[in-house]
C-alpha cells in the first residue's frame, strides 16, 4: 500500500535536504514532482493540485526558506496537509443512544460488503457488543450461505428470512435484536454490478424505514478512481456517513483513500488489510500520512500486538528471557505469535524508516511455515536441548519436515545467535521489558534481510 507514493515523495524529499539552503524554485521543483507522484497514485487531479498548491503556499514563506532545517519543516508541513487530506482525526461509529445501534453496509457487487459485515462484527464483538449480523442480500446465490459460514467462525449470530423483502428482514431483524439483547445490528444489503435504480431504492427504503446510525459504503481500493465516482453516486443518493475501503493490502496505488474524504466530504471509518477477518483496521489520518512519508505505524502496530499476542505466555517467556531457559518450544510459540499479527512485510512495513529497504527483502513467508515444521519434527527432549542433535537425529527431523540437513543447521546456528543475544537483553533489561524481540529478532537470522 502506497509503496510507490512512499518512494516518490521520499525521493523528492531528499533532493531538498542535500540542497541545504532552499529556493523557491527548489520548492516548487519538489512539488511538481509530489504532484506527478499523487496522479500516479490515481489521487483525483482536483485534489492532487489543491493539495499541492496549499504546500507551495505554507513551505516558500520566509520563515520556513530561511530556516536552518527548512527541509525537515517542510516535511512537517506535508505530513500535516496529508492529515488534513484525509479527515484530521479518526471518525468512530456513531452509536445510538438507545440500542440497538444500526450500521447499514452498501456497496457494489464484488467489494466485499458480506466479508467486511464478519469483520465488523468481531471487531465490535472485541469491544464487549452484542451484534448480529442480518442477511438483507437475498439476489446474489449462496450469499446467506456465505455469512452463515462466516458468522459462525467468530460465533456471531445471524438473522435471516430467506428470500423475502430486504426491508421487511431489516425490520424484523431490529425487533429481534431489541428483544435478545444485541446491541448492534450490521445489514448485509445487496450490491450490483453497476449503480442502478433498484439497488439505491431499495437502499433508500430499508434506510427510511429503520434510520441506521450508520450507513457505511464498501469500496474497493483496487478500483482506484473510480472508488471515487462510486462514493459520490452512493452519497448522492443516500448520504452515507462513511466509508469502509477494501483491499488496501493489494497492489493498490491508495488514490481512493487520499482523493475520497475530499471528493465526498465523509470519512474513511475502517479500512481491510488482509483476508483473515481479524484484518480490519481503524482509519486514523495521521498514523496513514506518516506511513505515506515512510515514518511508520508504530502505534497501529502496538494496537495489533496488543490485541493478538498471547500474554500469559509472553509474561513466561520474560521470566524464562531472565533465567537463560529459553529453548526451541519458545521459538516455535514466537513464530506462531507472528503469524496471528499478521504477514511480515506488513508488520514491517509499520516500522519507522524501512518504507524503501522493504521492497528489497525477501518475503517468502513459507520460510516461518517451513521453520516451525522443522522444530515441530523433534521430539520434546530435542527441543529443550537442542545440543543432542547428532547428524543422524538431523536427518530425521530433515525427513520430518521435509527439508534438507543444511536447513535444520541453519535453523540451530541462528538459534545458538540468538541465545547470545538474549544474554545482552538480559543485560540491558530489555528482555524483561520486551520479550517479543526474541521472535522478531529471528527474522533477520532466518532469510529476511534488509
Amino acid at each position: 500500500m502506497f509503496s510507490n507514493l512512499s518512494n516518490k515523495i521520499s525521493d523528492a524529499f531528499k533532493r531538498l535536504k542535500s540542497k541545504g539552503k532552499l529556493s523557491e524554485k527548489d520548492v516548487k521543483e519538489a512539488m511538481r514532482e509530489v504532484r506527478l507522484a499523487l496522479l500516479e497514485a490515481d489521487v483525483n487531479y482536483k485534489v492532487a493540485k489543491d493539495f499541492t498548491d496549499r504546500l507551495v503556499e505554507r513551505s516558500i514563506g520566509n520563515e520556513v526558506l530561511e530556516s536552518l532545517t527548512a527541509s525537515q519543516t517542510i516535511v512537517k508541513i506535508v505530513n500535516e496537509e496529508l492529515t488534513n487530506l484525509m479527515g484530521t482525526e479518526q471518525v468512530r461509529i456513531n452509536t445510538s443512544s438507545k440500542p440497538p445501534t444500526v450500521i447499514m453496509l452498501c456497496g457494489l457487487q464484488g467489494s466485499g460488503k458480506t466479508t467486511h459485515a464478519v469483520k465488523l462484527a468481531l471487531s465490535q464483538k472485541k469491544r464487549h457488543h452484542r451484534p448480529l449480523l442480518v442477511a438483507c442480500d437475498v439476489y446474489r446465490p449462496a450469499a446467506i450461505d456465505q455469512l452463515e459460514i462466516l458468522s459462525s467462525k467468530i460465533d456471531v449470530p445471524i438473522f435471516q428470512m430467506g428470500n423475502i423483502n430486504p426491508v421487511e428482514i431489516a425490520r424484523q431483524a431490529v425487533i429481534y435484536a431489541k428483544d435478545h439483547g444485541n446491541d448492534v445490528v450490521i445489514l448485509d444489503t445487496a450490491g450490483r454490478l453497476q449503480v442502478d435504480k433498484e439497488l439505491m431504492q431499495e437502499l433508500s427504503n430499508i434506510k427510511s424505514k429503520i434510520s441506521p446510525s450508520e450507513i457505511l459504503l464498501v469500496v474497493d481500493a483496487m478500483t482506484g478512481q473510480n472508488a471515487v465516482d462510486i462514493a459520490s453516486s452512493f452519497n448522492d443518493l443516500l448520504n452515507i456517513t462513511g466509508v469502509v475501503l477494501t483491499k488496501l493490502d493489494g497492489d493498490t496505488r491508495g488514490g481512493a483513500a487520499l482523493s475520497i474524504r475530499q471528493v465526498t466530504g465523509k470519512p474513511i471509518k475502517f479500512i481491510g488489510v488482509g483476508e483473515k477477518l481479524e484484518d480490519l483496521e481503524e482509519f486514523h489520518p495521521d498514523r496513514m500520512a506518516s506511513r505515506i512519508l515512510g515514518m511508520g505505524d508504530v502505534l497501529t502496530l502496538i494496537e495489533e500486538v496488543e490485541s493478538r499476542i498471547d500474554h500469559s505466555q509472553l509474561k513466561k517467556m520474560a521470566k524464562d528471557m531472565m533465567s537463560n531457559k529459553l529453548n526451541l518450544n519458545d521459538l516455535l510459540h514466537q513464530f506462531k505469535q507472528i503469524r496471528k499479527i499478521g504477514p511480515v512485510k506488513s508488520i514491517i512495513s509499520k516500522l519507522p524508516g524501512v518504507q524503501k529497504q522493504i521492497q528489497d527483502m525477501d518475503f517468502d513467508e513459507r520460510h516461518i511455515d517451513r521453520m516451525q515444521a522443522i522444530i515441530l519434527s523433534m521430539t520434546d527432549k530435542e527441543r529443550i536441548d537442542p545440543k543432542i542433535l547428532n547428524f543422524s537425529r538431523k536427518k530425521r527431523v530433515a525427513r520430518g519436515s521435509g527439508v534438507g540437513v543444511e536447513d535444520v543447521n541453519k535453523l540451530l546456528k541462528a538459534f545458538d545467535h540468538m541465545q547470545k543475544m538474549t544474554k545482552m537483553f538480559k543485560k540491558s533489561g530489555k528482555a524483561k521489558k520486551n520479550p517479543f524481540n526474541f521472535g522478531s529478532s529471528a527474522l533477520g537470522n532466518f532469510g529476511y534481510k534488509m
